[in-house]
């Protein structure tokens, strides 16, 4: 059983990374990410970004690719998915006003079933990024969630452990249910406010059982435990070291 990497979802810094991609990854890397998964380049030229990299010893392992993306330039992101030396391509979310019923979830997972197949043949893998509203809908008597990795065995897991506990699941059963499939785990944790609405916190302060979470993924061969905070309640760049120095003591000191 082999440790774990440590990555980091760059949404998470993307007001950063809009102002200065360069200097924010630097800073990344400084903190001591082992990898980052992108949600966007900000024009950088793939083959730019790949030396950037290796000079930083950061390892690009994926990128959320947006589903409007993968309709009008597949190919050129599987190319700079391929430049940058990432093996994944995640589709991050997709409308949930638009599948309020099972036809509808139908139709979008055969076309992502469609994408998948074509990623793969290229030697990558697809990976979905689920939230809470997955779990709200049945496609032929399952959730939703589970109905699009039964479509097609060309669909891997990105499992947001957050999201799979707000929607009142358990992320751990859910990690060992698709153990083998599940190369990413979203690591990250959140509080409900008084309307009982999600709000994401750094790591340790919230609701998400997290070291429980690690032997599960541990166990189920998850590649990256990827760090993210949807919106900071200090400077993001904080809120991302004070969540690594959680991973150190809690994984990294003891494993290493």
């Amino acid at each position: 059983m082999g440790r774990l990497g440590i990555g980091l979802q760059l949404y998470t810094l993307r007001d950063d990374m809009a102002r200065d991609m360069e200097g924010t990854l630097r800073q990344v890397a400084k903190i001591g990410y082992e990898g980052v998964e992108f949600a966007g380049y900000y024009d950088m030229p793939a083959d730019k970004l790949k030396g950037l990299l290796d000079e930083l010893g950061l390892k690009a392992f994926g990128s959320h690719i947006s589903l409007q993306r993968f309709r009008d330039d597949l190919q050129g992101e599987i190319d700079y998915l391929k430049t940058i030396g990432a093996t994944y391509a995640i589709c991050p979310w997709v409308d949930s006003k638009t599948l309020a019923n099972a036809e509808q979830w139908q139709t979008l997972i055969n076309e992502l079933a469609v994408i998948a197949g074509e990623v793969k043949k290229q030697g990558l893998k697809f990976l979905y990024h689920n939230h809470d509203f997955e779990f709200y809908v049945k496609v032929n008597e399952q959730f939703a969630f589970d109905a699009m990795y039964a479509a097609s065995s060309d669909i891997n897991v990105e499992m947001d452990v957050c999201w799979v506990k707000f929607a009142g699941q358990d992320p751990l059963a859910y990690i060992a249910k698709y153990a083998g499939r599940l190369p990413l785990v979203h690591f990250k944790d959140f509080t409900k406010d008084a309307e009982g609405k999600l709000v994401t916190l750094e790591l340790g302060l919230g609701e998400v059982p997290l070291k429980d979470v690690i032997k599960a993924a541990e166990k189920a061969g998850v590649e990256w435990l990827v760090v993210e905070q949807d919106h900071c309640q200090k400077a993001p760049l904080t809120s991302i070291e004070n969540s690594f120095n959680w991973v150190k003591e809690n994984y990294l000191n003891v494993h290493n």
